[in-house]
């Protein structure tokens, strides 16, 4: 199987929806997965993930499936943060985390790092176990069942289905550290992903167990075909 990650295209946040920018990145976003034969479409309830997922639905001739645990709000309860300045925000934007989560102390307690006691206030466990559950259920119900004692999944897929899922940057950056079996602390410091990056993840069988393999991360090759701009998260030029 490989699943296509997919994130929304350059969004409008209040009201939920994309800019005329974002809607040219959904179509180049469409045109790139349309030639792969997309077996399922899975978005996230939000407005802008359905957006960006319409132009791949009309192409292929599939509906979205909604997935609401797949929309940002519910990880944003556990992983939105005091900045500092009275607001919130992702806690991979903050240095102080950044810097914490590197910490050989950190890396040292691997997939249990949110029961360091620095963390003892915050809800980082229910929200790792929450997205967890509903990821390694929607995984099983593609064929891939998580065998937490081989730290791999059993395989049951027949055939070779290619997934796309159409969701957001905070809640993929989670997503796939959980699938990918990368403990949270090291994927979402050193690894992110721009508006409809396709991120392609392998799951290739072997003896009847799957490691995932991430192929490309982000990448953004249609939106360089249709001479769009290649500004990474409306920042530098890549």
């Amino acid at each position: 199987m490989l699943l296509y990650y997919v994130r929304h295209g350059d969004p409008i946040y209040n009201p939920d929806s994309l800019t005329p920018l974002g809607e040219r990145q959904a179509e180049a976003a469409a045109k790139r997965l349309s030639q792969y034969g997309i077996d399922e479409i899975y978005a996230s309830t939000s407005d802008r993930a359905m957006l960006t997922a319409k132009p791949t639905c009309e192409i292929v001739g599939k509906e979205a499936i909604p997935l609401d645990w797949c929309h940002e709000m519910h990880p944003a309860r556990h992983f939105f943060v005091d900045n500092g300045n009275g607001a919130k925000s992702w806690v991979f934007h903050q240095q102080r985390y950044i810097e914490k989560f590197a910490s050989k102390e950190i890396v040292d307690l691997g997939q249990k790092w949110y029961d360091h006691p620095d963390f003892s206030n915050m809800t980082f466990k229910e929200g790792i176990e929450q997205t967890s559950r509903k990821a390694f259920a929607f995984l099983s119900e593609l064929g891939f069942t998580y065998d937490e004692e081989k730290g791999m999944y059993k395989s049951s897929l027949q055939g070779n289905k290619r997934i796309a899922l159409f969701a957001h940057q905070g809640f993929g950056l989670l997503f796939l550290s959980i699938i990918s079996l990368i403990p949270y602390p090291t994927f979402c410091t050193r690894f992110d992903m721009t508006h409809t990056g396709i991120t392609v993840i392998e799951f290739p069988e072997r003896d009847g167990y799957v490691l995932p393999k991430i192929l490309t991360l982000s990448n953004d090759s249609h939106i360089y075909r249709e001479g769009l701009p290649t500004k990474y998260n409306n920042g530098i030029y890549i």
